[in-house]
């Protein structure tokens, strides 16, 4: 499928239109202190046909996870109340953390529950399972006694998760995003350079070796943007892509950076 058709039918994929500058915000993994702060600069700098990318991971590993959820949506109101702006001006991206959760939602019907818990508790779910109401005990505790107990164990996790208003966000989430003229192309860890847009699959959550190694432009874009690192060295830039991410949640400072529309960084917030 060619970029044009997939331009038709961007169901899982954000278009931006009549682009000129991009706030795109990396990884924020929980840390609701540095994402305030980081919005309020945005707010005082946004301006008329401004776009806001969030790039994923915004639930995981801090310890204020609901909190961040309800400050980020907060923030997106307060910017579409500006004039002009439209709700595609905005654009939050599915990461690995909120790709983990919606796949904890059907553990019971994993080969090997319990690898698959332990694997997300490293990847650091346990931090968004706390923010719910629950926790790695009731976790084990439920995949101990059966399919049975952890489908209800599930269940209790999407009804907290829908009571504090946060499945509505969750299912409106992008795959990836890209300007209309087809200059840059924003996922939240990787894309792999062998595989067309519409047949990344996981590649867009899981795949930060293959980013590493894109040394052409990827599809005619003149950049890919990432919002995670595994390796969180900050802003990391290359002649085809930009990696934005300062370790936020795990110990290092939140980033966002404001991108013009031929991929030039034209600023960057710390918080």
């Amino acid at each position: 499928m060619s970029l044009i058709h997939i331009m038709t039918e961007p169901s899982i994929f954000a278009v931006l239109h009549r682009t000129q500058r991009i706030w795109a915000i990396a990884s924020i993994h929980g840390d609701v202190d540095r994402l305030n702060k980081l919005q309020a600069v945005i707010e005082e700098k946004f301006s008329p046909g401004d776009k806001l990318l969030y790039l994923g991971n915004v639930l995981g590993r801090g310890d204020t996870v609901r909190a961040t959820v309800d400050a980020m949506l907060a923030f997106r109101r307060v910017i579409l109340a500006r004039r002009n702006m439209f709700t595609h001006d905005i654009v939050m991206l599915r990461g690995a953390q909120e790709e983990m959760w919606q796949r904890l939602m059907q553990l019971q019907f994993a080969i090997d529950p319990v690898e698959v818990m332990d694997w997300m508790l490293e990847q650091g779910i346990g931090s968004t399972l706390d923010a719910y109401g629950s926790g790695r005990e009731d976790a084990q505790s439920a995949i101990r006694q059966g399919p049975m107990a952890i489908t209800r164990w599930t269940a209790k996790l999407r009804t907290a998760f829908q009571a504090a208003g946060h499945q509505e966000w969750l299912s409106s989430l992008k795959h990836a995003a890209y300007t209309r003229e087809a200059t840059l192309l924003f996922v939240n860890r990787g894309v792999d350079p062998e595989r067309p847009l519409d047949a990344q699959g996981d590649e867009f959550w899981w795949g930060a070796r293959a980013f590493d190694t894109i040394e052409t432009s990827y599809s005619g874009f003149n950049k890919v943007i990432r919002g995670f690192d595994p390796e969180a060295k900050g802003l990391a830039e290359k002649l085809f892509t930009i990696s934005l991410d300062g370790g936020c949640g795990r110990g290092g400072p939140l980033l966002a950076a404001c991108i013009g529309n031929d991929g030039s960084i034209l600023d960057i917030i710390e918080a």
